[in-house]
C-alpha cells in the first residue's frame, strides 16, 4: 500500500496521505446561499487535484449559478520526515510527476523536485487561507497561479517572493496576504485540518457535494466530468444545466490561461483538434503559447504574468 502523499495514483486518481482513515460520510457543512455546495479539499502541489482542473472549470460554467464551491486545504507534505512508498526524498517525485502528466494529459514539469525542490506544502496552503480572507474568487485564481507556478514554471511556492508575485498577479494585497500569512491564516489552516479529519478525508481531491439538508455525495480522486455532474443531480435533481459560449474569445475571457486538455474539455473537441486551434490562435498572436517540458500553456493576449 502506498503512504507517501506525493506518490499519487494514477488509476484511482488520488494523493493519499499516509494516515488513512474511513470516511464518516457526515457534514456539518451545508448548503446556504446556493441550492448545491461543493466542498473541495486540495492541496496546491497535489497533482490528481491538477487533473481535475478541467471538470471543476466546465462545471463553474454549466452549474456554477445553482452551485457554490468552497475550497479547503487538506495539508498533503507536511514535511519528509518519513520514507515510504517508493519516495523518500524530493527528487524522488520527479520521475513520477512526469509520469502523471502523460496520464492525466495536463503538463506537469517534474524538475521541479531536482532544481528547487519544497520542503512542505503548508506555506502555500497557509497563503491560500491568507488570500481568502481578502477576497475568496481572486483566493481561487491565486492557487491557479501557484499551481501553474509549481507544475509549468518550476517554482518552489513555498518561497514568499513567489507567493506574493502570485498574490499580485491576481490583484490581491501582498503585504496584507503576508500579515494574514503570518497570523489570522494560520489558525484558518488548522482548522481546515481539523474539518478534513472530522469528514474522513484521507486523500486528495476530496469533494463533498451537499444540499441544505446535509444530504451529501461523495467523489474521490479524478473522476471523468459525469461523474461529477451526477453527483451535483443526485443531490438536486431539478437543476438546470446552463450553455455557454465555446468560443475561444469567451473561454479565455472567464480563464485567461488553459491547457489543451482544458480547452478540449469546455470545447468539447477531441485533444488533437483542441491543440491544432491553439497553436493556430497563438501562430496569428491572438493567445500566448508558454512552453512547458510536457506541453504547453495558452494565455489571453493581454494576460500579464
Amino acid at each position: 500500500m502506498n503512504t507517501n502523499p506525493l506518490l499519487c495514483d494514477p488509476e484511482t486518481g488520488v494523493c493519499e496521505m499516509p494516515e488513512q482513515v474511513e470516511s464518516k460520510r457526515i457534514n456539518p457543512v451545508k448548503a446556504e446561499d446556493k441550492p448545491v455546495k461543493i466542498i473541495y479539499f486540495t492541496d496546491p502541489i497535489c497533482s490528481s487535484c491538477w487533473g481535475i482542473e478541467p471538470q471543476l472549470r466546465k462545471l463553474k460554467l454549466e452549474y456554477g449559478h445553482s452551485v457554490a464551491f468552497e475550497y479547503h486545504m487538506g495539508g498533503l507534505l507536511p514535511d519528509w520526515s518519513y520514507n515510504s512508498g517508493g519516495i523518500s526524498k524530493p527528487s524522488d517525485v520527479a520521475h513520477h510527476w512526469d509520469e502523471v502528466s502523460a496520464h492525466y494529459k495536463m503538463p506537469i514539469d517534474g524538475d521541479v523536485w531536482l532544481e528547487d525542490p519544497l520542503d512542505s506544502s503548508y506555506p502555500p496552503s497557509i497563503a491560500f487561507k491568507a488570500a481568502q480572507l481578502q477576497d475568496k474568487a481572486k483566493a481561487i485564481s491565486f492557487l491557479r497561479v501557484l499551481r501553474e507556478m509549481v507544475f509549468l514554471e518550476k517554482k518552489n511556492i513555498t518561497k514568499w517572493e513567489h507567493l506574493a508575485h502570485a498574490a499580485r498577479v491576481v490583484s490581491l494585497n501582498a503585504e496584507e496576504l503576508k500579515e494574514a500569512y503570518e497570523h489570522q491564516a494560520q489558525d484558518l489552516f488548522k482548522a481546515d485540518l481539523a474539518l478534513a479529519r472530522q469528514l474522513g478525508v484521507r486523500g486528495f481531491p476530496s469533494i463533498f457535494v451537499t444540499d441544505a439538508t446535509g444530504k451529501q455525495e461523495f467523489v474521490y480522486g479524478v473522476k471523468p466530468y459525469t461523474t461529477f455532474e451526477n453527483a451535483i443531480k443526485a443531490i438536486y435533481p431539478s437543476i438546470e444545466k446552463r450553455t455557454f459560449d465555446a468560443s475561444w474569445e469567451n473561454l479565455f475571457q472567464h480563464y485567461p490561461t488553459l491547457t489543451i486538455r482544458e480547452f478540449s474539455e469546455l470545447s468539447e473537441l477531441p485533444l488533437a483538434e483542441g491543440e491544432a486551434i491553439l497553436k493556430n490562435l497563438a501562430s496569428e498572436h491572438k493567445i500566448k503559447l508558454v512552453p512547458s517540458k510536457n506541453g504547453p500553456l495558452f494565455q489571453r493576449a493581454a494576460y500579464q504574468r
